[in-house]
């Protein structure tokens, strides 16, 4: 079974929306809510003829939830780790780090996922891999036998999330780093939440911030 998975770059920083397509099953869902996601959802099932079953957030930091209520009205049930439920739950103790002004809604988890769990996303099996330092919550979804994760900020192509936010620590992010993620096969694809995509053997081998 092969499943399609698109990329959106969207603002107000170019954060990146997942999708995970399934044409077998009729259906896909949607990895984390940057700014403008809910409309390129609606697109998109206009586009395919598909239902959208499940929005999965990597982590509560605003630049990835700031649309996440627009899917909450619409009664699509969202995923995401306890962790970070200060950040989905109250949103404003992010203002000293994001923009100035700018609306960020709290966002209604409806099922808080935990290190480890097996779950089934758009009919394909996946593992939960909890890899915090970047923040308390943050997860990666493992498509173990799509050979491809979905990491949030955890870990980008050629370098790692930021350490400088309260919650984060760049010992507790390496540690997640080599534990989490480069335990994964090498061939693994690794769809970042900012930038292009990556796989765990050329970051595992020249990473230039956590090395195997």
């Amino acid at each position: 079974m092969e499943v399609e998975i698109r990329s959106f770059e969207l603002p107000p920083i170019g954060t990146q929306c997942y999708t995970v397509i399934n044409p077998a099953k009729g259906v896909f869902a949607v990895f984390d809510a940057p700014l403008n996601a809910y409309a390129t959802m609606e697109r998109l099932a206009v586009e395919t003829g598909y239902r959208l079953e499940g929005l999965y957030f990597t982590h509560g930091h605003w630049d990835h939830t700031l649309d996440g209520a627009r899917f909450n009205m619409e009664g699509i049930p969202a995923f995401a780790h306890a962790d970070d439920r200060e950040f989905f739950e109250n949103p404003e103790s992010m203002a000293s780090y994001s923009i100035p002004g700018l609306p960020m809604p709290a966002v209604k988890i409806q099922t808080w996922l935990e290190a480890g769990q097996s779950i089934e996303i758009a009919g394909r099996p996946v593992e939960v891999r909890h890899v915090p330092g970047h923040s308390p919550g943050s997860i990666l979804y493992w498509f173990s036998e799509d050979k491809f994760a979905v990491s949030g900020d955890a870990l980008f192509n050629g370098s790692i999330g930021r350490t400088d936010f309260p919650g984060c620590s760049f010992d507790q992010l390496a540690q997640s780093i080599r534990k989490q993620i480069y335990s994964l096969p090498g061939e693994t694809i690794i769809y970042p939440g900012h930038g292009p995509e990556t796989t765990v053997g050329v970051e595992a081998s020249d990473n230039p911030f956590v090395a195997r």
